[in-house]
């Protein structure tokens, strides 16, 4: 009997990807031959579609040449499983040797850090926070940086860093301070000034410092810690120091010097720094006590110099004194 099916019928496998040889789902040709493969008990290899052979869901016959008999899909999965379980558990063998690869560079990498200081530290309590600062006066090289924002500093804390600073000067390390202006009337600073300033500190203010700050050289600093006043953070993180030093040099370069013995008198070009501030804070729709805790005013003496802008600009509200601040070009360069 002459077969009718010489030629493979056509396969549309779903193939993902298309370069595949065993299909993600089986085509209607791969079923219709395997049901006829198991009616009939063998077909002729040109009437099998591919997928069934790379499925070894056909294989030769050795008794029929150039025909293939069906086997039971069970058995068929030991020949068509295998190579790709064998694939999988060599990925295994590769990620486990990789795993264990990297752990004892990890304990290396460990090791190493370990012996390293870390670019950041927390320092809680004042004592400890004296301590460190110690340590950094006595390995500081070249120059000491500090910025303090507010107001006059409190007495407990000059006396404590006066002799610390004495020191650095009489070693030959320079030392530049940033305040506020408003420190130019409070005396027990303006006489630690006094004594800094003779022997060679630098010491200039602006009408604003955002933050207090202290960088020793250019390799470490140590910043206030959130809103915690016992807490501080050391800083060894060089591109962090960098910053701490750009941001505190172009400060510096806008800061107006004090000379301690002509520092009460407040200069015009204090007083219009310090009246500038203001007004950009009313403009912004700032309260007197959100201004005075950011420049270091009372909130009595921002209300005083309020009340004398509004006289001079003939304002007799806090609104109409913002919009005629805004409108009048006092704040312009």
């Amino acid at each position: 009997m002459k077969d009718d099916h010489s030629l493979s019928p056509h396969c549309d496998c779903r193939e993902s990807p298309s370069d595949r040889s065993i299909p993600e789902k089986p085509c209607e040709a791969a079923l219709a031959t395997y049901r006829r493969a198991l009616t009939e008990g063998s077909l002729p290899a040109g009437a099998v579609p591919s997928c069934l052979r790379a499925l070894h869901l056909l294989v030769p016959d050795r008794e029929a040449p150039g025909r293939l008999v069906p086997v039971p899909p069970e058995t068929a999965s030991f020949a068509a499983l295998a190579p790709i379980e064998e694939v999988i558990a060599e990925q295994h063998r590769t990620l486990r040797s990789a795993r264990a690869t990297l752990a004892a560079f990890e304990g290396l990498y460990a090791d190493v850090r370990r012996q390293e200081s870390p670019a950041l530290t927390r320092l809680s309590g004042t004592a400890v926070i004296s301590r460190a600062l110690d340590a950094g006066v006595s390995g500081c090289r070249t120059e000491v940086r500090t910025a303090h924002p507010g107001g006059g500093r409190p007495a407990h804390a000059l006396e404590e860093s006066l002799p610390r600073d004495l020191g650095n000067l009489r070693r030959g390390i320079r030392q530049r301070t940033l305040y506020q202006h408003t420190v130019r009337s409070d005396r027990a600073t303006l006489d630690y000034i006094d004594q800094v300033t003779a022997e060679g500190a630098e010491i200039r203010t602006l009408p604003e410092v955002v933050d207090r700050f202290l960088v020793f050289d250019q390799d470490l600093a140590f910043v206030p810690f959130s809103d915690d006043p016992y807490s501080a953070l050391r800083v060894r993180h060089p591109s962090l120091v960098r910053f701490l030093v750009r941001h505190f040099d172009e400060a510096w370069a806008r800061a107006v010097p004090v000379r301690p013995e002509r520092a009460p008198l407040r200069t015009p070009v204090v007083v219009s720094d310090l009246q500038r501030a203001i007004l950009q804070a009313v403009v912004s729709g700032e309260t007197d006590a959100a201004i005075g805790r950011r420049i270091g005013l009372s909130r009595r003496s921002v209300a005083e110099h309020m009340r004398r802008i509004s006289e001079q600009l003939g304002s007799t509200s806090r609104a109409q004194l913002g919009y005629l601040v805004a409108t009048s070009g006092l704040l312009d360069d």
